[in-house]
């Protein structure tokens, strides 16, 4: 089968790679560019494991191919560090324990910081609303929405 030629910009890092016609974009992250940060959950979009952000749209990259990410960029949870400085929502969600066993973790960060970067100090219910889209099986979600307002607060103070 014929392999389609992509360059993509990935967590601010130009990129190339090959990838057949009806690979997924989470496939080709995790298989041929092997960031593997991003997880495969349902397949189908519904539970946002496999959030990432493209052009600063969250996106389940399940949904999307691999050759749709031509010019595009995207964003994964390998670029939400700045190097060994962790982003404020990941020392939050540490400090809140608002994760088990962090399969869905990956992509609830993503979802949230697209949520702070749309909307710097959101309600309770804004954060319940923006998360609903990703599905946690272990935590309850009362301790991912504290981190997330606790993280937001911060944020505005820096």
């Amino acid at each position: 089968m014929a392999k389609h030629h992509v360059t993509a910009t990935i967590n601010g890092d130009a990129v190339e790679f090959l990838c057949e016609t009806h690979q997924s974009l989470l496939e080709v992250l995790r298989d041929e560019l092997g960031l593997t940060g991003t997880k495969e959950g349902c397949g189908t979009g519904d539970c946002g494991a496999c959030s990432v952000t493209i052009d600063g749209r969250l996106t389940c990259s399940c949904l999307v191919l691999g050759v749709e990410a031509q010019d595009k960029s995207i964003q994964t949870i390998e670029g939400m560090a700045a190097g060994t400085e962790l982003h404020p929502l990941q020392r939050k969600f540490l400090e809140h324990a608002a994760l088990q066993c962090g399969f869905c973790t990956p992509g609830i960060l993503i979802a949230a910081r697209s949520l702070l970067e749309r909307n710097p100090d959101p309600t309770e219910e804004e954060v319940r609303y923006w998360l609903a889209g990703n599905l946690c099986r272990c935590t309850g979600y009362h301790k991912i929405v504290d981190a997330v307002l606790d993280a937001a607060r911060e944020m505005r103070r820096e």
